[in-house]
């Protein structure tokens, strides 16, 4: 049972790689290296509403690879940190407020989608985190090449984002978000199959029982 809902967390990457293909597609004249993801279920956009069923299948099958992780957990408490942590990403996952089209008055609307940006990548980050703590050395210097490349494309995000609502040219926008988001789908897919090998992760509830430690205490004395 917890096999199948770790390879979910699989799954969930690879359909939302799979979104970024098929969804642009069906947008006349959008850009996948000058416009954002948010763009594609923007108000108003074409492809709001095929983009919003793909989101709900996502966010379903990475609930149930978070139900997996908690499975797996087996005592290790960084690892019961991150199935708590992917089940808030979910709840906020379930609706983003939307933005709207290039061109347009940004509303209150706006705003908040920035806010939720800014907490699910707060989120993605401490998942990564607290699951690196869970695993081996190789894995946490992986976890820190993943951030690296959060930072550096973050801060190239940032140079052209102010340039949306102003309707400006962002030429490069939608790589740099894309890398980023393909990053942590590919932390998401290691770090399951890291889960899915079955390896043994130190329980960190254990306690000793006080008879055995009146025993002992018995024992020296």
């Amino acid at each position: 049972m917890a096999r199948n809902l770790l390879i979910c967390g699989i799954l969930s990457s690879l359909l939302y790689a799979l979104m970024n293909i098929l969804v642009p597609m069906q947008f006349e004249g959008y850009s996948i290296s000058s416009q954002t993801v948010s763009e594609l279920s923007a108000i108003d956009a074409p492809t709001r509403t095929l983009w919003l069923w793909f989101a709900i299948l996502y966010v379903l099958l990475f609930a149930a690879f978070g139900w997996g992780v908690r499975k797996s957990a087996n005592g290790n408490r960084s690892l019961r940190i991150v199935a708590g942590l992917i089940m808030v990403y979910v709840i906020i996952n379930l609706y983003w407020p939307p933005m709207h089209l290039r061109r347009n008055e940004p509303t209150l609307s706006d705003t908040l989608h920035i806010v939720w940006a800014i907490v699910t990548l707060l989120l993605m980050m401490l998942i990564m985190g607290f699951g690196a703590a869970a695993l081996g050395k190789g894995f946490r210097f992986f976890t820190i090449a993943i951030f690296l490349v959060f930072i550096t494309f973050g801060i190239l995000i940032g140079t052209e984002a102010a340039n949306i609502p102003k309707d400006l040219p962002t030429p490069h926008i939608g790589i740099w978000e894309r890398i980023n988001i393909g990053a942590y789908m590919l932390w998401v897919i290691v770090f399951a199959m890291a889960l899915l090998r079955g390896k043994n992760f130190p329980r960190d509830d254990v306690k000793v029982p006080r008879l055995v430690l009146s025993k002992t205490a018995r024992a020296r004395n």
